[in-house]
């Protein structure tokens, strides 16, 4: 085979060098493209061309034919480099599949649908600033007419956090309900203690919506504090959390706070990509924040959350460095 190739190389270049035709330089292209696809080495590809050259000029000075030889030799180093980039190439696709294949399955761990429940509206989006995200959120019917309210921020990104979120999910898969806002929290952290690398942090918030009493308990790991919404006024109420992030350490208690919700009042929680995003050079803040959701609490839930981002995403320039979640529930009646 190198014999016709050397052949074939050696016709194209008299041919070339004859009538100078803009026709042999596509044929040199075309013939350059089939030897890469055929993996053949630049050095080797030097070295039909000076095999090509030779024979028809065999008057060549013979500076200029060792000129080849060392000519080939730099090449030698040109192929190693030329091998180690296609394999790499070929690992960085089996890393993409990889991660597609990993993106696919972390949506798998979100809630299919948002809780149905009387007198309650629930609206919630979540966007990752890369393809996989270190924001969860879930939901847990509590029964009795009690839902759980899950929002976690794992403070990392790609396939560790991943990883992370599908042991929270599985570990609040496990556990027996009703459970109060602070037991789960809890137990949660022991879970996380035992099998999260130290360097790996992780908040959550943990409610409970009574539609029954209207009450939402919940609890906190380290989260950003939420609002709580009072539409009678159209104030908003920092909420108080308290609670170091999961993991820190095995024996610890997480305090429970309560808020009694009127008719229009709402609970909104959200990971701490939002109010960091960027605004002109400068963090957009809880007060901005809040300016944002006062100009779109009068929408209904999941527009309303929508609405949120896409003006957060507008004031950011279209710009989103760290994900992004933002969960409300509102007493409808």
């Amino acid at each position: 085979m190198q014999e016709q190739i050397i052949q074939q190389y050696r016709e194209l270049l008299t041919s070339y060098l004859r009538d100078k035709s803009e026709d042999h330089l596509y044929e040199a292209q075309q013939m350059s493209k089939w030897m890469m696809e055929q993996k053949i080495p630049p050095e080797e590809m030097v070295s039909y061309h000076a095999e090509a050259v030779k024979n028809e000029l065999p008057e060549l000075p013979s500076a200029v034919r060792d000129s080849f030889d060392m000519l080939i030799e730099m090449m030698i180093g040109y192929g190693i480099s030329l091998r180690e980039h296609e394999s790499l190439r070929t690992r960085q696709k089996e890393l993409e599949y990889e991660i597609e294949v990993a993106v696919g399955m972390q949506q798998t761990l979100l809630p299919d649908a948002l809780p149905c429940l009387p007198g309650l509206e629930v609206g919630v989006i979540s966007v990752p600033a890369q393809r996989m995200s270190g924001d969860y959120y879930n939901f847990v019917d509590h029964g009795c007419g009690a839902v759980g309210i899950a929002l976690s921020d794992i403070i990392g990104k790609g396939i560790p956090a991943a990883l992370c979120m599908s042991m929270i999910k599985y570990a609040m898969d496990q556990l027996e309900q009703p459970l109060s806002p602070s037991d789960i929290l809890r137990r949660l952290n022991i879970v996380v203690e035992r099998n999260v690398d130290p360097s790996m942090f992780i908040t959550m918030v943990y409610g409970v919506y009574d539609i029954h009493h209207h009450q939402f308990r919940y609890a906190a790991a380290g989260h950003e504090p939420g609002f709580y919404y009072h539409a009678a006024t159209g104030e908003f109420r920092d909420m108080t959390t308290r609670g170091l992030v999961l993991g820190v350490t095995k024996e610890i208690s997480y305090e429970e706070y309560e808020l009694q919700l009127d008719p229009g009042d709402a609970v909104i929680l959200f990971s701490d990509g939002v109010t960091e995003a960027r605004i002109k050079g400068r963090f957009l803040g809880r007060e901005r924040f809040k300016e944002l959701i006062a100009s779109n609490i009068h929408l209904p839930a999941q527009q309303g959350v929508e609405a949120m981002y896409q003006d957060l995403y507008e004031q950011a320039n279209h710009e989103q460095k760290d994900d992004q979640t933002i969960l409300m529930i509102r007493r409808s009646s």
